[in-house]
C-alpha cells in the first residue's frame, strides 16, 4: 500500500459524497466531506510512520474522522443555538445528537435543496467515513476496496441521480480514481481495463434512462397533523364578525389573494386536504408541468395571533423568519407542527408572467385527475351539463361554468348566512334557494367542473383588501374567501372566482388576474356555443436519452462492451411481432384483436388510455392522422360486438387494414419517438 493508493481511495470515496450536493448544496457539504478525507489520510500517514499504531488504524481512523465532523458540525449548529458566552447549548448537543440518528429521514421529508444546516447532513460525511475506513483496510485487494465506496455512489443516486455531462463527468473521475488503484508497473493494462469498466458501469448507474427514480418520492413529514376546524366551515362564522384583524402584510407587487388550505378530496359529506406535508428545505424547485415563465415576488407578513396554517401563495419557494413550517408543495399551502404566539415571515413565491395570451384556448391539465364527487344526487349532472353547453373540458369552458354560477345564484349578506358544503347543503344551493357564501359558491363549482370532467379543487383564504393599499395593507375577517383552481396545461393551477367578490381585491391586479380577466370578457354570449378549440397534432416525446455529444460516445461504447443487455433489448420488438400474430385470428377475436393491438400501439407512443375506455373514447383523447383509422375500427367493432352477426374475413381484414393505417399515421413521427415505443416494455 502506497500514499498514492490511499489517495485514490480517499478520491473516490470523497466523489459519492459530493454527489449528494442537489440536496444540501455544495458550500455546505463540502467542509465535512474533505474534514473526513484530510482525518483517513492523515490517521495513514500517521501508521506508515508508527508501525505500532497500524493495527489500530480503523478505530483511530473513525475516531478522529468523528471528532473532526462532529466540530464541523458542532460549530455550524452553534451559530444558531449558543449561550451569551458563545459555547453551544444543550438544544445544539442535542440537534447534533439527532442528527447523527434521524438525519437522513429528515432529509427524505424535507424538499430540496435541504436548509444546510448540520444536523441534516451529518448522515452524509459519517457515511463517508465509514465508506474510507473500510475501503483503507482492503486496499491490499484493489477490487475490494473500491466497493464501499461504490455501494455510497449507488445510495447517493437513489437520493438524487445526476444527469447529462455532469454524470459523464462524475464517472471519468470515479473510474480515474478507481484506476489508481491498480497502478503498479505489473498492472498497467489491468488498470485501463478496471478503469474503463468502472467509466462504463457507473455512467449505466448514474445517468437515467427515464425519470429518476428517488427513494424521497413517497416520504411526508412525520408530525402530527392539527385536527383543528377547517377554514373552510368558518367562512360564514368570520363574515360574522367582518371587522376583527386576520393578519397584515407588505408586499413588492401586487397580491390577489392569499391561501390557507386546499381540499382536494370531497367524499360527498366533507372536504379535506391531501395533507403531503413536507418540512421546508432552503428553496422549493418550480412545479413539474409548468412551461409558462415566471416571476419571484416576496412579502414580508405578520400574523398577530398563533395560527396553524400560515397565508401563503400558490407556489411558494421560501420562508424566512424564526418559523420552520411545513408546505405542502402541490397546495402551495403552509403549516406550523406547534400553535405558537405571534409569528413573522418572509415569504417569497412565483407567478406566472410572459405571454399568456393562449390561456383562453388552453386546454386542462391530462396530468390531474379530475377528482371525487361523492355519490351525486339527482339533477345535478344535467345542472353541470346545462352550466357549461356540453363542451369539451378546457379552460374556456371553465369560464364559462363560472359565468354560469356568477348570473345564476346569488351571494347572500346579512345576518343570516348559509353554512355547509357536503351534497345536502350543495343541493339546497343549486336546485332550490341559489343563495350561499363562497363556501357554497366554491364547492359547487368544483363538483360540477369535476363532473364535467374539469379538474379543479377548492382553496380557502382571503382576497387583498380592497381599494388602493399604501404601505402596509391589513387583512380582516370580512375578506374571507372561497375560490375553485382549475388545472390548465402548461400553467398550473389558476384560481377562479364564481362569486365575483376578489374582481375588485387589492390595489390592482396580477398579471394572471389580468388575463384571466379578459379571458372572462372575451366569452361568447350564454346563448351562443363555444367554438371548438383547436386541435394540437401529437408531437413526439422528449424522454430519455438523445444520442448527441458527450454521452453519444459514452453510451455508445457502452452498448459495445454490455452486448447482451443490447441483446435482450431487440428481443422486444419480436415480442411484439409474436403477440401481432396471435392476435390475427378469425372470427370476432380477430376485430378484438384488431382493437388490442391498436391501443398498445398508441400506449407505446406516449396516448394515455385507462382500462375502461371504448375505441371511441380512445378517439376522442387522441388527435392528428390517427382519428380517422380509430373511427373505421370502432365501426367494425361495434359490429362484431353487438350486431349479433358476428364478423367474417371481410370484418377481419377491415378492422386489421384500420390497425395498418393507425401504424401509418405513427410512422410520421420523429425517428426517435418510434424508436422508444418500439422498445417500450409495456
Amino acid at each position: 500500500m502506497t500514499r498514492g493508493h490511499a489517495v485514490g481511495l480517499l478520491l473516490a470515496t470523497a466523489v459519492p459524497g459530493l454527489l449528494f450536493a442537489p440536496v444540501f448544496g455544495l458550500r455546505a457539504l463540502a467542509p465535512p466531506v474533505l474534514a473526513v478525507v484530510v482525518a483517513c489520510y492523515a490517521v495513514f500517514e500517521l501508521c506508515l510512520r508508527v508501525a505500532a499504531l497500524r493495527p489500530w488504524r480503523p478505530l483511530l481512523a473513525v475516531l478522529v474522522g468523528a471528532v473532526l465532523v462532529g466540530a464541523v458540525a458542532l460549530v455550524e449548529v452553534a451559530l444558531f443555538d449558543t449561550t451569551r458566552g458563545g459555547l453551544p447549548t444543550s438544544g445544539s448537543v442535542a440537534r447534533l445528537v439527532a442528527g447523527v440518528t434521524d438525519s437522513w429521514q429528515l432529509t427524505l421529508q424535507s424538499t430540496w435543496p435541504v436548509r444546510p444546516e448540520a444536523d441534516l447532513l451529518l448522515f452524509v460525511p459519517l457515511l463517508v467515513l465509514l465508506a474510507a475506513s473500510a475501503g483503507v483496510e482492503l486496499l491490499r485487494w484493489p477490487a475490494a476496496a473500491v466497493l464501499p465506496s461504490l455501494a455510497l455512489l449507488l445510495l447517493s443516486q437513489t437520493f438524487v441521480a445526476v444527469s447529462g455531462v455532469v454524470a459523464v463527468l462524475v464517472a471519468l473521475g470515479y473510474g480515474v480514481a478507481v484506476a489508481g488503484l491498480f497502478l503498479t508497473p505489473a498492472r498497467s493494462a489491468v488498470a485501463l481495463t478496471a478503469g474503463l469498466g468502472v467509466v462504463a458501469g457507473v455512467v449505466a448507474l448514474v445517468v437515467p434512462v427515464g425519470p429518476a427514480y428517488s427513494v424521497r418520492q413517497n416520504q411526508v413529514a412525520q408530525v402530527p397533523l392539527p385536527r383543528e376546524v377547517s377554514p373552510l366551515t368558518e367562512v360564514a362564522a368570520r363574515l360574522a364578525d367582518p371587522g376583527a384583524e386576520v393578519f397584515r402584510y407588505t408586499s413588492d407587487a401586487p397580491v390577489d389573494r392569499w391561501r390557507l388550505v386546499v381540499l382536494d378530496r370531497f367524499d360527498g359529506v366533507a372536504w379535506t386536504a391531501d395533507d403531503r406535508y413536507r418540512r421546508l428545505g432552503a428553496e422549493i424547485a418550480p412545479p413539474a408541468g409548468v412551461t409558462v415563465p415566471t416571476t419571484s415576488r416576496s412579502a414580508r407578513v405578520t400574523v398577530p395571533s398563533g395560527p396553524r396554517w400560515l397565508p401563503s401563495q400558490a407556489v411558494p419557494t421560501s420562508v424566512t423568519g424564526a418559523v420552520r413550517p411545513l408546505v405542502d408543495e402541490d397546495a402551495g399551502t403552509l403549516l406550523l407542527p406547534e400553535r405558537g404566539g405571534r409569528v413573522e415571515y418572509e415569504l417569497r413565491w412565483r407567478e406566472p408572467s410572459g405571454d399568456l395570451s393562449g390561456l383562453a384556448d388552453a386546454g386542462v391539465s391530462t396530468d390531474v385527475p379530475p377528482g371525487d364527487v361523492g355519490t351525486v344526487v339527482d339533477g345535478i349532472a344535467g345542472l353541470a351539463e346545462e352550466a357549461t353547453g356540453a363542451a369539451r373540458p378546457t379552460f374556456r369552458t371553465a369560464l364559462v361554468l363560472e359565468r354560469y354560477l356568477a348570473d345564476h345564484f346569488k351571494v347572500a349578506t346579512g345576518g343570516e348566512l348559509p353554512t355547509g358544503s357536503g351534497w345536502p347543503q350543495l343541493r339546497e344551493f343549486l336546485l332550490e334557494t341559489r343563495r350561499g357564501t363562497s363556501e357554497q359558491f366554491a364547492a359547487s363549482y368544483v363538483v360540477l367542473a369535476r363532473i364535467v370532467g374539469i379538474p379543479a379543487r377548492l382553496a380557502v383564504g382571503y382576497r387583498a383588501p380592497r381599494g388602493p393599499v399604501a404601505g402596509e395593507a391589513v387583512v380582516r375577517n370580512g375578506d374571507v374567501l372561497a375560490w375553485p383552481e382549475v388545472a390548465v396545461e402548461g400553467v398550473g393551477w389558476v384560481p377562479l372566482d364564481p362569486t365575483g367578490t376578489a374582481a375588485d381585491a387589492g390595489p390592482t391586479r396580477t398579471g394572471l388576474a389580468e388575463v384571466v380577466a379578459k379571458a372572462r370578457a372575451e366569452l361568447p354570449p350564454p346563448d351562443q356555443r363555444l367554438p371548438d378549440p383547436p386541435v394540437a397534432a401529437v408531437e413526439p416525446g422528449d424522454g430519455g436519452i438523445p444520442w448527441t455529444g458527450v454521452r453519444d460516445v459514452v453510451l455508445r461504447g457502452l452498448a459495445g462492451v454490455l452486448a447482451l443487455p443490447v441483446v435482450v433489448l431487440l428481443a422486444v420488438p419480436g415480442a411484439k411481432a409474436l403477440r401481432t400474430a396471435r392476435r390475427k385470428r378469425t372470427g370476432v377475436r380477430g376485430v378484438v384483436g384488431a382493437w388490442w393491438e391498436a391501443r398498445d400501439l398508441l400506449r407505446a407512443h406516449g396516448v394515455r388510455i385507462t382500462p375502461g375506455m371504448t375505441v371511441r373514447d380512445v378517439a376522442a383523447a387522441s388527435a392528428g392522422p390517427v382519428v380517422a383509422g380509430l373511427h373505421r375500427l370502432a365501426g367494425h367493432l361495434d359490429v362484431a360486438l353487438w350486431s349479433g352477426a358476428g364478423a367474417d374475413d371481410d370484418a377481419v381484414a377491415g378492422a386489421w387494414d384500420a390497425v395498418a393505417e393507425i401504424r401509418g399515421a405513427l410512422a410520421g413521427r420523429s425517428f426517435g419517438a418510434r424508436v422508444r415505443a418500439a422498445f417500450a416494455l409495456r
